[in-house]
This record gives structure tokens, C-alpha cells and sequence, in this order.
């Protein structure tokens, strides 16, 4: 009797640890989550969705977060532009140049400005927030990259932007965190502050590194305000650039009159099929990365 009851109350205890583990307040909080990211999914399938999907199916309007009679024939059409594979490689080295920079500037900045006996390190991290608040404006800053002689290169893209205030503070937050003693035992052993930087603090710096490259390169490979305004040639249109003359430019309108109702669809396609082509690779790249960008923005985000 004594054992039977023993199950039934161990029994009784792991249902009631199993109630209070799934509580309503955590229903709704998983419920509120999985209508948010079905919230924000949804576009993405949708576009997806026509981007594959037949000429009858997209002039019925029928297409929602699944294709119908699929048809690769808009894929076809952006592959061939030869456009679309110019500015394709002008993002590319944008971001990799701009990522490249970003990363070795705001790691020396974060470094040298999180050491406790720099002096003057207050001060030169002031003036480094004060420009997260306050800017010249888009004309100063045009002024001063003409002057430079920045004007259509691709110079113009990263340069200008190279570091991030908000990257900045995030890495510095993360360096200040890490144990002193390491530093103060290989400074004894005879290390100096490059080696200390190179051989401790950059490899115990990985998920922080990898989350601001993330950052750096969604940046540059995302943007289009800055070739808007700086490249004139055509042949240098980064791929956003391009997909905002597919969007809103002449380019497939003029094709769409020329082919009538059939090529007013077949316009919608096209856009719909090169919007995936200018987001699917950050998306690829985004899962590789997620396990260090969870990790560097809990680690780089501890302290103010």
C-alpha cells in the first residue's frame, strides 16, 4: 500500500510540475510569438509564392502563400539580365570591403577605448557617441565625399559609413566584460598589447565579431540610399539599386506594354522573382551565423 501510494503522489507531483510549467501565461506568450512570425512570414511566401506561379494563376489573383502551376519562367527571365549579375557582384564587393573595414576599425576603436588606463578614453568615446545623435546632414556629407573624390566608386558605398556607433558600443561592452586576469597574466609572461589582442582577446571574441559582422554586412547588402546618391554609372548599381529601377523604373514597363496583358503579368513575376533574388542570400547566410549572434548581443549586451 505504502509503495502504491508513493507512485500516486509522485504521479500527482510530476502533473502538477507539468501544469505549472505550461501555464496559460505561457500559451499566450507562445500563441502571441507564433502569430507574429506567422505575421511576418506571410509577405515573404506571398512574394515567393507568385514569383513561381503561372500566368493564369497570377491574373486570376489567386495566388496566396503557395505557388500554383509552377513556373520558373520569371527566375529564367533576371537570370539572363546581364544587369542583374553586375550589380550582384558591385553588392558583393560592397559588402565585403564594407564588412572587412567595419570590422577591423570598430574592433581597434572598441579595444583601445575599453582599456581602463587609456588616457583621455572618456573623452574620445564621448565624441564618438556625440556623432550617434548628431550629424552634418546628407549635403555636408555629399560636400565632403565629392571633395574627396569619392563621387561614383565604390569607395563612396563603405567609406563614408565604414564605422557604426552602435557596433561600437556593443563590442567595447563585450571587451570591458572579459576577465582582466587573463590580460595581466600573459602581460607577465611577457606578452605585449597586440599579442594580448591577437592571441587572447580575439578568440574569445568570436560570437561578438561574427554578431557585428552580421550587422555590417545586412547593412551594406540592404542599402541603396547611398549608391542613390552617389553612383551615377549604371554599370555600378548595387542590386538593391537595380531592384529599385525593376520596382519603380521603366525598365519592365516598357516590356510589359510591348507584350499587353500577358507581359503586365509577367511583370509582376519578374519583380516578385527579383526581390527573392536580392533576399535569399542574406537569408542563407543568417542561419551559419544565428548561433553567434544569440550569444554576442547577450555577452555584448550586459553593461551600458
Amino acid at each position: 500500500m505504502s509503495i502504491g501510494r508513493k507512485r500516486k503522489k509522485d504521479m500527482q507531483e510530476a502533473y502538477s510540475g507539468i501544469k505549472e510549467a505550461f501555464s496559460i501565461v505561457d500559451v499566450l506568450f507562445y500563441l502571441c510569438v507564433g502569430l507574429t512570425a506567422l505575421v511576418c512570414l506571410y509577405p515573404i511566401l506571398n512574394v515567393l509564392a507568385i514569383s513561381l506561379s503561372g500566368y493564369q494563376e497570377v491574373l486570376s489573383n489567386s495566388v496566396t502563400w503557395y505557388p500554383k502551376n509552377i513556373s520558373f519562367a520569371a527566375y529564367r527571365d533576371i537570370f539572363r539580365r546581364k544587369q542583374i549579375w553586375q550589380a550582384m557582384g558591385t553588392t558583393i564587393l560592397v559588402t565585403v570591403y564594407g564588412t572587412a573595414a567595419g570590422l577591423v576599425l570598430t574592433t581597434s576603436a572598441a579595444y583601445v577605448l575599453s582599456r581602463n588606463n587609456l588616457p583621455g578614453r572618456k573623452f574620445f568615446s564621448a565624441m564618438i557617441l556625440f556623432t550617434m545623435y548628431f550629424s552634418g546632414g546628407i549635403i555636408p556629407t555629399f560636400v565632403v565625399v565629392k571633395g574627396l573624390g569619392l563621387v561614383d566608386t565604390l569607395g563612396a558605398l563603405f567609406i563614408p559609413q565604414a564605422v557604426s556607433v552602435f557596433n561600437f558600443v556593443i563590442m567595447r561592452t563585450f571587451f570591458r566584460e572579459l576577465p582582466e586576469s587573463l590580460e595581466e597574466s600573459a602581460q607577465i609572461d611577457g606578452a605585449t598589447e597586440l599579442q594580448v589582442l591577437f592571441k587572447i582577446v580575439l578568440p574569445l571574441s568570436v560570437p561578438i565579431i561574427a554578431t557585428v559582422g552580421l550587422f555590417y554586412a545586412v547593412q551594406y547588402w540592404n542599402d541603396y540610399f547611398q549608391s542613390l546618391i552617389y553612383i551615377t554609372t549604371d554599370t555600378k548599381y548595387t542590386l538593391q539599386l537595380r531592384l529599385r529601377s525593376f520596382l519603380f523604373g521603366q525598365e519592365l514597363d516598357a516590356q510589359a506594354q510591348v507584350s499587353g496583358d500577358r507581359g503586365q503579368i509577367m511583370t509582376q513575376s519578374l519583380k516578385m522573382a527579383s526581390i527573392m533574388f536580392a533576399t535569399l542570400p542574406i537569408l542563407v547566410v543568417y542561419p551559419w551565423l544565428q548561433k553567434y549572434f544569440v550569444k554576442g548581443m547577450m555577452l555584448g549586451s550586459v553593461k551600458g
